[in-house]
């Protein structure tokens, strides 16, 4: 089931790409990463990227003005 939304979540990033997204105080480790891409809305740039965890797809958003991360979908593959 796929269920949008928009929450903060904290995000630890290597110079590849996300590495851990911390959501509601549970850590997902990334194991793989999927498309990533770049919109601006504005002045302010937008980094897109599809990861996947052991049981779940997530698509996460970083601003780059303010460097705040959020969860906009996320799917459990049923």
């Amino acid at each position: 089931m796929t269920q949008k939304l928009y929450e903060k979540v904290s995000v630890v990033l290597a110079s590849d790409g996300p590495k851990l997204v911390i959501w509601k105080s549970r850590e997902y480790i990334i194991e793989k990463i999927g498309l990533h891409h770049v919109f601006k809305k504005g002045n302010t740039l937008y980094h897109v990227f599809s990861v996947s965890t052991q049981n779940l797809f997530m698509r996460l958003l970083l601003n780059t003005e303010n460097l705040q991360w959020n969860l906009t979908e996320v799917a459990d593959g049923l």
